[in-house]
C-alpha cells in the first residue's frame, strides 16, 4: 500500500457582492447559508486566535483551531477530518476589496494527495458555491 503524501493544496475563489467586512463576519454565521457551520449538524465555534471549532456532518467530525483572525482580512485554522486521515492541515481564507464587493480566496494546503484529500476541493467548492449566493440582491419586480 502507497502511503499518502501530504503536499495537495486545494485552491477556490470567488467574488461576492458584498464589502470585506460583511463577507468576513458572515463566513464566521451559522446563520448564513454556505458556511460549514450552517450545514452542520452539531457544531461549536469559538472564532478567536486559539480558539477550537468542531462541526459534526453526517457523522464525520471536523476540527481544528483558529491561528490568526483579522477581521475584514484574514482567516486562518488548523483542519483535521476523516479526510485528513488524522493528519493536521491549513485552511487561510483570505478577503481583499475590490470595487463595491470582495475577493474570496481559500487555500487547503497540507491534505493528503489521494482521492479522500481531493474530496475537499469538492467539499469547498459546494459551500462556496452556495455562500455568495446570500449577498445578490433579489431582482427588483417590473411595475406597469
Amino acid at each position: 500500500m502507497k502511503e499518502p503524501t501530504y503536499d495537495l493544496v486545494v485552491t477556490v475563489q470567488r467574488e461576492i457582492a458584498a464589502p470585506p467586512e460583511t463577507v468576513y463576519d458572515s463566513w464566521l454565521s451559522a446563520e448564513v447559508p454556505g458556511t460549514v457551520w450552517n450545514a452542520a449538524d452539531e457544531y461549536v465555534l469559538d472564532a478567536k486566535v486559539g480558539g477550537l471549532f468542531y462541526w459534526l456532518l453526517d457523522e464525520n467530525a471536523h476540527y481544528g483551531r483558529f491561528t490568526a483572525l483579522t477581521r475584514a482580512k484574514r482567516i486562518e485554522h488548523t483542519w483535521v477530518s476523516p479526510s485528513t486521515l488524522g493528519e493536521e492541515s491549513k485552511v487561510s481564507i483570505t478577503f481583499k476589496k475590490k470595487g463595491a464587493g470582495t475577493v474570496m480566496t481559500l487555500v487547503h494546503s497540507g491534505l493528503p494527495n489521494n482521492e479522500r484529500g481531493k474530496g475537499h476541493e469538492r467539499g469547498w467548492n459546494y459551500f462556496l458555491g452556495i455562500f455568495p449566493g446570500q449577498f445578490v440582491a433579489a431582482p427588483r419586480k417590473r411595475t406597469k
